[in-house]
């Protein structure tokens, strides 16, 4: 995005600085369909969109179709539950189902995407994303299988030490984890679960309450995991900074980059994480269910945790030879258990193309904009324009405590009604209770399409 300042500092213009430069050098009102499209057309990475495919209000199967026009497609705001397809993903697959037809068994070793190194292509953009170096990453299962496999090696409870720290409203999945973990060990999730909650009147955990917790209950925490970007309020939290602190109180420090994973850039290297879990399914647009994967720091290759070990954890070299003992590889790769799926492999792969062409980093400066643009059309044109209702934002306003997500309370309305008449008009988005979730991720989505969601929202008839 071409921002307005003639002095050359743009980096240092917040996103809704940049939004008023751009409406005043343009002479076009800010919450004008004009300006929403005059924005599309000086961002630089508005060709991305037609990498993937837009539902057709046609499918849908909650749109009212006397109410539309059947050529075109949604209003798709839910990459933060599921990502769109990319365009690239036919061709990834018909790939292994040719090599599949043409090779059979001998597909595994040869063929243009071998199936028994499939993930392998996946990892060196994945190495980005992370901010990982070599063989901290590893491609296998899913979120919630490797949040358990990732304990089993992680969460070794002591008499002193035994607690896991966790947030408030965890993904119900991670929590359902953490409890089973903690009974696991022979404990109570009252004894030892230590939840992190927002304070009074809030709904944002505040860095410095993790950190006084930390050094209140330091000594008995084993282990601390957090989610990146916590999925309820869209809050990103200094992984960096309580990484440290944690670990200053002899913590072991993972996260749950469900979230956060193509959505922000991350440096779990340089900020020594000891581990992370990841899905591929959101941000990363794999397809629904699609493998996950996980970070090890390299601080740990040289450490012999109890696993659970499968052959695919075995060294590459001699994985066939197919020895009693494991010969385990390096790093992450010691801790994979199964060959990895070739045709989630590949619509995994077919994203990540895009990701390395390119870059988180051109993509969170696109997004911080889209995302204040949203922000800002909610704040003029529903709360300052309208007296149907008022809406709430959970997620932190300032830009760096976020990613592309903004989770919205309803207020003087029901929030459900709304969300059915959205989803009614061609608006794909997710809720959780009385909140709306909403993503404009910066891959696919263009500023226009935040303009004719704002415009959506205030027709809706209550």
């Amino acid at each position: 995005m071409k921002a307005a300042n003639c002095n050359g500092k743009d980096e240092e213009l917040t996103p809704q600085n940049i939004l008023n430069e751009l409406s005043e050098k343009w002479k076009i009102p800010l919450v004008s369909e004009a300006f929403a499209r005059k924005l599309d057309e000086n961002d630089t990475l508005s060709y991305i969109r037609d990498e993937f495919h837009f539902p057709k209000l046609t499918s849908l199967p909650k749109v009212d179709k006397s109410c539309i026009n059947s050529d075109s497609s949604c209003i798709y705001l839910c990459g933060h539950s599921l990502g769109l397809q990319s365009t690239r993903v036919r061709q990834a697959i018909d790939v292994w189902l040719n090599d599949w037809a043409d090779l059979g068994v001998h597909g595994h070793i040869h063929g243009r995407n071998p199936f028994a190194a499939c993930d392998y292509p996946c990892i060196p953009t994945l190495q980005k994303l992370l901010g990982a170096e070599d063989k901290e990453v590893g491609v296998m299962n899913q979120l919630t299988s490797n949040l358990h496999f990732m304990m089993i090696s992680f969460y070794r409870p002591t008499a002193e030490r035994f607690k896991i720290l966790y947030e408030e409203r965890s993904f119900p999945s991670d929590e359902y984890a953490f409890q089973s973990q903690i009974r696991f060990h022979g404990y109570t999730p009252e004894e030892a679960a230590i939840i992190v909650k927002p304070r009074e009147n809030e709904d944002c955990i505040r860095t410095e309450d993790i950190l006084e917790l930390l050094k209140q209950h330091g000594q008995s925490i084993a282990l601390i995991l957090l989610s990146g970007i916590q999925y309820y309020t869209g809050q990103l939290f200094d992984i960096e900074t309580i990484t440290e602190a944690a670990q200053q109180q002899g913590c072991t420090v993972g996260w749950d980059l469900a979230h956060a994973i193509g959505n922000v850039p991350l440096k779990l290297h340089d900020w020594k994480v000891d581990f992370a879990a990841f899905c591929s399914y959101k941000y990363l647009n794999s397809g629904a269910g699609c493998i996950g994967g996980i970070f090890v720091h390299s601080n740990h290759f040289d450490k012999d945790y109890p696993r659970f070990d499968g052959w695919w954890g075995n060294r590459d070299a001699t994985r066939f030879q197919m020895t009693k003992e494991i010969d385990r590889g390096v790093g992450a790769d010691g801790f994979r258990i199964s060959n990895p799926s070739i045709h989630q492999c590949a619509t995994l792969a077919a994203s990540l193309q895009i990701f390395g062409e390119v870059g988180i980093e051109q993509l969170r400066k696109k997004s911080k904009i889209l995302t204040q643009y949203l922000q800002c059309l909610i704040e003029k044109e529903i709360n300052q324009a309208t007296s149907k209702f008022q809406i709430n934002i959970l997620t932190p306003k300032d830009p760096k405590q976020r990613g592309a997500q903004l989770s919205l309370r309803i207020v003087g309305a029901d929030a459900r009604q709304i969300f059915d008449e959205l989803e009614r008009l061609g608006v794909c988005l997710d809720s959780r209770g009385d909140i709306i979730r909403v993503a404009p991720v910066p891959l696919y989505n263009s500023f226009i399409d935040v303009y004719r969601f704002i415009s959506v929202l205030k027709s809706v008839k209550l």
